[in-house]
Formats: C-alpha cells, structure tokens, sequence
C-alpha cells in the first residue's frame, strides 16, 4: 500500500520539524546509541524484528532519533533496509545446532538435556525498583561484581564470552547444544515426521501478498509482524477465537550460525559453506490435540504450530506458533484462521501508516459528505414543515445529490483543490 505525498505548505512542513528537532534538543539530554543498545536490549530485538534487519547499532540510532517510538523506529529501519543491496541469500538455518541459553518445555517436567531457566522475568514479582531511581555506573559495577561472585564468574569474563558467542571455536561443536524435545513424540508415532521442504522460500519484503499463501511467506509475515498485534490476535484465538488452548513442546533461545553458499556455486556442502555471524532467535513449537476422522471413526492427534522470531521476543513466538496453526486450519467462522485478515493487520507499517494518515488534509471528501448531509437534512426538514414525508422523486435527487458530490472530483481535481486550499492558508 503507498501514499502520495500532498504538495503545498512546504514551509510550514519545513518549520515543523524544525520544531521537532528543537524538542528534542532542548531537552539537553542525549544518550550514545551504544548506551541504548546496552540499556534497552528488548526494545532493540523489537525494532530489528519488526524491520526485518539485524542490525543492533542501527536499531538504537533509529530509536534515539524516534525519541523512543518504537513504530517510527521500525519505519526508520525499513527505509533503510530498503535501500540495501541483497548479494547472497543464507542456507537455511538448522535450529537444533542452535547455541542455546535458554530452553524450556511446558509439555514435559524432564526433558533430555534438562530445562535451561536461563535469564527470564517469568517468575518475578512486577513491583518497580525504586532503588533504580538513583543507582549510579558504580553501583552497577558493585552489582555486577557481586554477582559474578556468586556465579563463580571470573572478572569481566562473562564480558568476553558474550563477545566470543558470535564466534565459534575448535571443540565447541556440542557446547550449549541440545535436541529438540518434541522428536521425542515423533519418535513414537504421535507427531508426523516432516520431510525438509527445499522448495525456494517466498519473499514478502519484494512483491505483494498473495492469497492462499505459501507457507514460507505466512511465516515471515507473522516474524517480522508488530509485536502487539501478534499478541494480540494469538491471544484472542486462545480465547475462544480459534483452536483449543496449546501446550508450549519446546520453547528455546539462543545464537544461530548464518552461512552462506560458496559464491558462483549453485549448492555447495554445509561444510564447505561461508560463515557469516550468528543471530539471537527464539523458537517455538507448540501442541495443539485435534479430533481426526476416518471412516467414521474419530481419533484424537497431536498438531505443530511454529513460532521463529529475531531476538528474545518470548511471548511474540509463541503467539506466532498458534496463528501459524490456526491459519493453517483455514475455518473461515473465524477471524484468526483467515489468511487476509490476519496477515494484512499484523504488519505495523502499514497500520501506521494507514491510520497516520487520517491527519492529513481530507478537505474534498469531507466536503463532499458535509453537502450530502446538509442536503438530506434540508429535505427531512422541508417535509417535516409541509407534514408530508419526502417523495420518491425527492429522495432519488438526494442520492444523486451524493452520488455526484463523491464521484464529482476526479484524483487531479481533488488533489488542485487540496493544494489551492492549503497555499491559501499558508498565505
């Protein structure tokens, strides 16, 4: 969907962001992107998610010159994205050599290799800490020690092992690797074994949805979706909206190399393939039991919904690993089962840009509707004071009256008369 921009006003537009950059300015306050990427790790997993790009130091400069709106941040770094050259495309990332740092199963209380709690909120108390209102860098070097102590971590080692993730070394290939708790289940039968689908993945950031849709771009529409409004709409399937409520199988976060095929070379082997960092992605698989009938005869079986997002967004992927199950139902008596409706509405782009632009002038069209209620009021009015009710006649030159004040401007003429309109004001 795009807009066009209306002419007229530029130096009023021009004085508006001048305005706004004063704002920000003025408040004498500012904060390096490095600060912001440190302070405020969700939020960057967020930007770059909903934009598609893994790129940490761009994510905090988008989100300090957005003044903190992670909508305008993610806008900022899809424009830019756009702007990039696509020389390679990645092989596709195998999820079980994922580096892991966190993993846990709703499904089972012991799992092979054991639940990873890792670093998580889940089981705090949400009360503010309001000693955090005046805790100082050296307060927070005394915390850290304090607690790399206790962790048994040596000084500034933990630093240097975040810094080294990134980069794998000779005898770390099982390190922080586990296997995925659900092929246990298929193992007995009671999950379908899938074949890998080596069929080239659609691509939503380079042409349009089409509907019914592969399930490649399903996927990566609801990855790259606005946080909320997956939230929201896995939410409201659990709710009552669509299937039954799902087990979390397996919930896992982690580093996931990124290679790419030899340059020139249609395929090459994994071993042989370049490598070019390794991304934080969270995965999730969730169990849905469905009713199965055959012959007459009903059984019950277990289905997967997949989540995969950029980044720790917990919550996101596992949202996504419901829709990703209910649109595969496809029932139409629901919302969050149909492709259109859900897929169209989870991008924060396009919603913000739709509705953003309800501030700009709309002076044709709602002339336009003011006529034909003036008109229609009039009419009730001159009947009401004759005490006869409006004739056919009368309420067929009403409705031509409407007819021909929307359809009367053509998208030229409608566009002069919002320039005129505003160059008159700016005058």
């Amino acid at each position: 969907m795009g807009y066009v921009a209306v002419r007229g006003g530029g130096l009023a537009i021009e004085e508006s962001l001048k305005l706004l950059e004063y704002q920000r300015a003025h408040s004498g306050v500012t904060l390096e992107p490095d600060a912001i990427r440190r302070a405020f790790p969700d939020a960057i997993d967020q930007v770059m998610g909903e934009s598609s790009l893994y790129a940490p130091d761009l994510a905090a400069l988008a989100l300090k010159q957005a003044r903190g709106s992670i909508e305008e941040a993610v806008f900022l770094l899809r424009a830019f994205r756009s702007t990039l050259e696509r020389p390679y495309v990645s092989r596709a990332v195998d999820t079980s050599e994922m580096r892991v740092d966190r993993r846990i199963s709703a499904a089972f209380k012991d799992i092979p290799g054991g639940q990873v709690l890792g670093a998580t909120r889940d089981y705090s108390h949400r009360l503010i800490d309001f000693d955090l209102a005046h805790e100082t860098p050296e307060d927070q070097r005394e915390c850290a020690a304090e607690l790399e102590r206790h962790f048994g971590i040596e000084e500034g080692a933990l630093d240097e092992a975040l810094l080294a993730a990134d980069t794998p070394t000779e005898g770390s290939a099982s390190e922080g690797r586990y296997p995925k708790v659900l092929d246990y289940l298929r193992s007995e039968g009671i999950l379908p074994i899938c074949d890998n689908d080596d069929a080239e993945p659609v691509d939503v950031t380079m042409g349009a949805l089409e509907f019914p849709c592969a399930r490649s771009a399903r996927l990566q529409t609801l990855s790259r979706g606005m946080t909320q409004a997956v939230e929201a709409f896995g939410y409201a399937a659990i709710r009552g909206y669509g299937p039954s409520h799902p087990t979390v199988g397996e919930l896992r976060h982690g580093m996931a190399e990124v290679c790419v095929d030899v340059p020139g070379e249609e395929r090459c082997d994994a071993e042989d393939a370049y490598y070019l960092g390794s991304i934080p992605l969270t995965e999730v698989e969730s169990v849905f039991e469905v009713e199965t009938e055959e012959a007459g005869v009903t059984t019950l079986s277990f289905e997967i919904g997949y989540g995969l997002v950029m980044g720790g967004a917990e919550t996101k992927a596992i949202a996504m690993s419901v829709l990703d199950h209910c649109l595969d139902l496809g029932d139409a008596r629901y919302p969050t089962q149909d492709e259109e409706f859900v897929l169209y509405h989870v991008d924060g782009v396009e919603a913000q840009g739709f509705i953003s632009h309800l501030k700009l002038p709309h002076y044709v069209t709602f002339q336009s509707k003011l006529d034909t209620v003036r008109t229609a009021r009039s009419h009730e009015s001159d009947a009401e004071g004759s005490g006869a009710a409006p004739s056919d006649a009368e309420a067929a030159d009403v409705e031509a009256h409407a007819a021909e004040s929307d359809g009367g401007a053509s998208p030229d003429e409608a566009s002069a008369a919002v320039d005129a309109t505003v160059d008159e004001k700016e005058r």
